[in-house]
């Protein structure tokens, strides 16, 4: 029986559930490495307080061992819940093939346009192209990181402004650099069109930590270690320059 290829809308939606998929996996992993450090903390002094106490004051006992309960009551759920949870995404697969650059750029793009920047009147204006390098990787996955570069710039610009996409080859590898014009505003805004769910446009509102990108670019992390390359997002601050930037190895000419 012969099979229809998915619409475009289709391998959009797709997109969306694997962006949502990888932050929610990004999340977890942050509750789960957070919370075991104040536990096992917790769990220490407890310890040291048994020492302190009156071992025949019964109230003292109890307030001990109900400390240690619920320390052991959060890792198990931690262990059952979250750890269990994160394996769907812990490890990420490559099928690792040389394809064209070019053909995975422009089938961003092209995603990326009809996703949100023609709903906000946002151009893409890629430079560097044709770059005629073969890159040495997934060409599913190293697509899905830049779209949601594309995407994610787009959510962070004002109406009609311009993402430039930058493509260079440095050495060994291809750098695909999305420059924008950072406008806070644009991502939670209710009067223009969204694509990315509104807890990860709210989140990068927020300042982020040093060498930690939004939740939401999680993907295009995974995808750049999982390549043996690199991310880079440098932190939103309204009405300037910013730069989200995914280098991916290529085969040598």
């Amino acid at each position: 029986m012969a099979t229809t290829s998915p619409s475009r809308s289709e391998r959009i939606a797709h997109l969306c559930s694997v962006v949502a998929l990888f932050m929610r996996d990004h999340v977890l992993s942050r509750v789960s490495h957070d919370l075991r450090s104040p536990l096992n903390a917790i769990h220490s002094w407890a310890y040291v307080l048994e020492r302190k106490i009156d071992s025949a004051d019964p109230a003292a006992q109890r307030a001990i061992d109900g400390i240690r309960t619920g320390v052991e009551q959060q890792v198990q759920l931690l262990e059952t819940i979250v750890d269990t949870t994160r394996n769907e995404t812990r490890q990420l697969p490559v099928a690792r093939e040389p394809f064209p650059a070019d053909a995975m750029i422009n089938d961003a793009i092209d995603d990326a346009r009809i996703a949100l920047a023609d709903a906000r009147g946002v151009t893409i204006d890629a430079r560097g192209m044709p770059c005629g390098g073969t890159i040495d990787g997934d060409i599913e996955r190293c697509g899905q990181a830049l779209w949601l570069m594309l995407v994610f710039a787009a959510e962070a610009s004002a109406r009609h402004a311009t993402i430039v996409l930058d493509v260079a080859e440095e050495a060994s590898q291809i750098r695909l650099a999305v420059g924008f014009t950072a406008t806070m505003q644009a991502l939670t805004d209710a009067a223009v069109p969204h694509r990315l769910e509104a807890f990860a446009r709210t989140q990068a509102c927020q300042p982020q930590e040093t060498g930690r990108a939004a939740w939401v670019l999680a993907l295009c992390q995974r995808v750049a270690e999982a390549h043996g390359g690199r991310f880079e997002a440098e932190p939103l601050k309204d009405g300037a320059p910013a730069t989200l930037t995914l280098r991916l190895p290529i085969r040598p000419a």
